[in-house]
This record gives structure tokens, C-alpha cells and sequence, in this order.
């Protein structure tokens, strides 16, 4: 690799320091991982049409850039984690953050707990295999958090339109499956791209059961995609939005702006999707959306004051964060096709 001048970076564009031959390899491999982290070495070289020393370089150098773990993307519903929330809370006092992640840590439900700065100081994701589950645990997570002076807003994940959360393994102990199919299940989840001679020999299957096992979780639907989660990137700014909001005449063409924004890219293979989850809520606020930006401006500019000027019009309660912190779990990361994967909702007329 020929290091070169550091340049001004695009917005959106996160591997720094090498020339822009580079930085589309870069943009192409982690698109490829993104859609498919088992591919193989051989297989990436010849997608970027380099050596196999290149693409596996290629590949340890964005592990370092952007914290990448290799994991999974699970059909959460068939593994019956049915009560999806996100929840803002907002301290009074400001908190003992490490006495919050002990808190959370204790139970399986919480997925990813991240510390913020903006209109609210914690941002999680939780998932449950039952709604009493959900509730009783919502409840006493007030009740600890308590001394803080919290102010806790939860709402359902209606529809998850694009992205995904990474999920804890400390959730797949809870889910309804044999426990051999479990033990290989956190497996891939904490490595996605891990041989299955090295998956016997973790946990002490016999190569062709984990075979035969790895094929009957594909078989399940269990599986969504062998993907990728990160660490906050270097240089970056990750940044989430709610909104809750008032239906009106002329909503649902400003919406669809926004979902053309949220689909689009100035770049063939943008190296993080700007937007990398996408959900449709019920409760305290109607939408959420994470994006991962260079810099605070940008992001402030694309995702803050482009969601308030496209429903000026309409009754719109905007609140947003930047992530300080990882408290819990892994942030998703996405650098996929997202046209085609959003899944654009047709609105009821008479809303």
C-alpha cells in the first residue's frame, strides 16, 4: 500500500490516509462482507480483482478502522424475541455510567446501551421473548436507575425498515432452540467468519454435526445474514434521531423524500451507508433512524436540519443524540445495497 497526503475527506467516507484506487477497494470489500462475511479470501480477491494478500490486508486494515466484528443478522421473530423497544432516557443527576452498565448487563433483554450526548443521556435497544418479560424488566430498570432522577421514554419497533441491531449472546440462551443449535448459534454470532473445524474444536462438536447444524439454522430462517457490527469509528460521528408526529395532508410525499435520502449515495460503494437502521415506532415516538457521518456539521446539516425542513409543515417533535459511548452490546453497520433493502411502507389513506 502507498501511503499518500491525508485529503479532505467526502461526507460519509472514513478510510483515511490512501489513494482513492484504495479506497474503492475498501468500499467494495466492506460492501461485500457487509452482505456476506463468510465470502471467502479467494472470493474477495477476485471481486476486487487484487491478490489474496491484498483483499486479506484490505480486510485486517478496515477491522482496525472501523472495530469490525463479524456476527450475524438474526430473524429475531423466529427466534422468538418479540417485544422490540427502543428507549431515551434523560438524568437528572448525572449517573455513574459504569453502575448503568451493570445494571443493564444483568439481564438478557437489553441488546445495546450506548451513552449520549444531545436531547437525551442513553439510547437501548431491548428485545424479549415475552411482553411480561419486557415489562417487568422496564419496570425494575426505572426503579434502579431511579436515584438518577431518570425520565424514561420506550417505544415498540413497529417496523424495522432497513438495518438491523446486533443481538447480545446473553439473549440467544433464552431463545427456544436445542442447546447444540444454541452453542453454535453464539459461536457465529461472536465470529461469523469462523471455520467449522475451529467451531468443533470451540465447542467440542463433531465436524459433520456442525455441518449438518450450521445448514438446519439456514433451514430455520434463523439466520438473516452473515454480517458485520462495529465499534464507533475513528473520525466519526454517530448520530440518532426520533420524531414524533402529527399525520397531515401532504405527509407521506414529504416522508418519501426522506426515504430517497435515506436510500441514497453519492458513491458506488459507500464505505458506511450514512443511515444504518431505519425503524417505524409505536409509543413515545413514531420514527428512529442512526446514521454515521464525518463530522458533527454534517451530520447535524443531513440528518437534523434535513428532517425538520422536510416536514415544516406538519406538526413534528424532533429529538436527537450523538453516541459518547458504548455502554452494551455492538452499533450495527451497514454498507449494502439499500435500495433494495429498505421496504418502503404504503400509508393508509386515511391517516
Amino acid at each position: 500500500m502507498h501511503m499518500v497526503e491525508k485529503k479532505e475527506l467526502e461526507a460519509g467516507e472514513f478510510v483515511s490516509g490512501f489513494d482513492e484506487r484504495y479506497t474503492q477497494q475498501s468500499r467494495l470489500l466492506l460492501r461485500q462482507i457487509s452482505e456476506n462475511s463468510r465470502t471467502s479470501i479467494l472470493n474477495l480477491s477476485k471481486k476486487l480483482k487484487v491478490s489474496r494478500k491484498t483483499a486479506k490486508d484490505r480486510l485486517l486494515m478496515l477491522r482496525r478502522e472501523l472495530g469490525i466484528r463479524y456476527t450475524i443478522e438474526f430473524n429475531e421473530s423466529v427466534i422468538k424475541l418479540t417485544s422490540p423497544h427502543v428507549i431515551l432516557a434523560k438524568f437528572t443527576n448525572i449517573p455513574d455510567y459504569d453502575e448503568v452498565t451493570r445494571i443493564l448487563s444483568s439481564s438478557y433483554i437489553p441488546q445495546l446501551a450506548v451513552a449520549m450526548k444531545g436531547k437525551y443521556d442513553l439510547f437501548i435497544y431491548a428485545n424479549a421473548t415475552s411482553s411480561s418479560d419486557y415489562v417487568h424488566w422496564d419496570k425494575s430498570t426505572q426503579i434502579k436507575l431511579a436515584k438518577y432522577g431518570v425520565s424514561w421514554h420506550a417505544s415498540d419497533v413497529a417496523h424495522e425498515q432497513l438495518g438491523y441491531f446486533p443481538l447480545r449472546n446473553e439473549a440467544i440462551d433464552h431463545v427456544p432452540l436445542k442447546p447444540e443449535l444454541r452453542s453454535l448459534l453464539k459461536v457465529l454470532n461472536s465470529d461469523s467468519r469462523i471455520t467449522f473445524s475451529d467451531i468443533s474444536k470451540s465447542i467440542g462438536m463433531h465436524f459433520n454435526t456442525v455441518a449438518y447444524n450450521f445448514n438446519k439454522l439456514l433451514r430455520l430462517g434463523i439466520i438473516k445474514r452473515f454480517t458485520i457490527s462495529m465499534s464507533p469509528p475513528r473520525k466519526s460521528i454517530v448520530m440518532s434521531l426520533f420524531s414524533k408526529y402529527v399525520l397531515s395532508d401532504g405527509f407521506e410525499e414529504d416522508a418519501a423524500k426522506i426515504r430517497k435520502v435515506y436510500t441514497s449515495s453519492g458513491m458506488d460503494y459507500p464505505t458506511i451507508n450514512r443511515y444504518v437502521i431505519c425503524a417505524q415506532l409505536v409509543g413515545s415516538n413514531d420514527f428512529f433512524t442512526m446514521g454515521v457521518f464525518d463530522n458533527y456539521d454534517t451530520a447535524y446539516s443531513e440528518m437534523v436540519l434535513r428532517y425538520k425542513d422536510n416536514f415544516s409543515r406538519h406538526k413534528v417533535r424532533v429529538e436527537y443524540g450523538s453516541v459518547s459511548k458504548v455502554l452494551l452490546g455492538r452499533l450495527p453497520l451497514r454498507s449494502i445495497d439499500a435500495k433494495k433493502e429498505y421496504n418502503i411502507i404504503k400509508w393508509n389513506s386515511e391517516y
